[in-house]
Formats: C-alpha cells, structure tokens, sequence
C-alpha cells in the first residue's frame, strides 16, 4: 500500500471503532501483564474466565506471590500449559518484587528481562497499560498484514517494523488494537468476511470472499 492508501486504511478502521480496547480484562499493569502472559495459545474470552476470580484476591506481585504456584496452577487450570505459566508467573513476579519494587516496568529491555515476557507481551503492556505507540504482532495481525499488503513480512518482527515505519499519526496508538480486532472478527484465518470488510477495495487478497448465500423461505 502507499502512504495514502495506508491513510484511508486506518482512518476507515478508525471510524468503525473509534475507542479500540484490548479484550482482556485488568484493573492495572501487573494485571494486565499476568493475563498476557497467560494468553499464549489462548483466546482472551478464556484467559478472562480464568482471572476474574483470580484478579479480585490478586492485584500485586507480592499477592501473587503470598498465592504460591499450586494454588495459582489450581486457579488458571482452564488456561493451556497452566503449570509452565504458573512457574512463569511466579518467577516473574518474583523477579518485579526484587528489581523493581514490585511494580511493572515501562521500559522493553527491563520488560523483555522479566521471566515469560517476550516482545509481543512487552508490547501490549507499553501499549495497553502505559500509552506507548508499540505494535503487538500476533498471528492475527500477521495475516492481516500480509494477507491485505499493509506491510508483508516473513515474520512478526519484520511486520512490526514495517508497520512502525509506515503507519503515521494519529492511528499510531490503536492501530494494533484496531487491526487485531479486525482480524479476529472480519479478516479471519480460514475463510475472511470480505462482503462486510471497510477495507475491503483496499485490500491486495483475491479472489474477495462472496457473502454467504441465504436459503429461499
């Protein structure tokens, strides 16, 4: 896409969801950090089911910590790989009380350093909790990019650095939001729903997906 193209791209999202929002819920950053770790290979309607009651008895590492591993492996039981992202949850929290004084860092290389916390998770926290213009790529955002020609890559890392050199003001702060959204709910993996798609006349994919046929009374 070019830069004008790119423009009306956003400005198209934008205008179907002017306030985009990450789907998982939290009340603050260590919240929303725990709930992104514990989201890999998960979706966020499951990952929520699983924290609620969690999230009312913990809001700080040193709660999670007072918890302990089993009884957080007991409480994430619904969430794949519960007992690996127990252990890292309590490491990483752990990890916040010792270096950080038991608050989340608003910093990638100190996020990153955290145990279970990788690029993607650092940036829905920079993003999400602190306002920072990151971009998140997950396999949603991966396929929409590639799939529509907003920015192609062979991996997320590439992805993301071309969508942060090609997306300007004002659509930087949401665009992740805006375009995971669309992929989760619009441009979906198997089979895209191009007949309702803003971006639809936009997009590099052919053939476009035909609105499903209504049967006959």
């Amino acid at each position: 896409m070019n830069k004008a193209q790119v423009v009306e791209f956003f400005s198209r999202l934008a205008a179907d969801n002017p306030h985009p929002e990450t789907e998982l819920e939290y009340g603050n950053p260590y919240q929303l950090l725990v709930a992104v770790a514990l989201s890999a290979q998960m979706t966020d309607v499951g990952v929520n089911k699983a924290t609620r009651p969690l999230f009312a008895a913990v809001k700080t590492p040193q709660a999670m910590l007072a918890l302990g591993h089993d009884a957080l492996r007991a409480a994430i039981q619904s969430i794949n790989f519960n007992n690996t992202k127990a252990k890292n949850v309590i490491a990483m929290s752990e990890a916040l009380v010792r270096d950080h004084g038991g608050r989340v860092p608003d910093d990638r290389a100190a996020l990153e350093a955290l145990p279970g916390v990788g690029r993607k998770t650092a940036n829905v926290v920079l993003n999400s909790a602190f306002g920072r213009e990151t971009f998140a790529v997950d396999t949603h955002i991966f396929r929409v990019c590639n799939r529509t020609g907003l920015a192609r890559g062979k991996d997320p890392l590439a992805v993301e650095l071309k969508l942060d050199r090609q997306v300007p003001q004002p659509f930087r702060l949401h665009a992740h939001h805006w375009l995971i959204l669309h992929g989760r709910y619009v441009c979906k993996a198997r089979t895209p729903e191009c007949w309702r798609c803003v971006v639809c006349d936009l997009c590099a994919f052919k053939p476009k997906t035909p609105a499903p046929k209504t049967r006959a009374a």
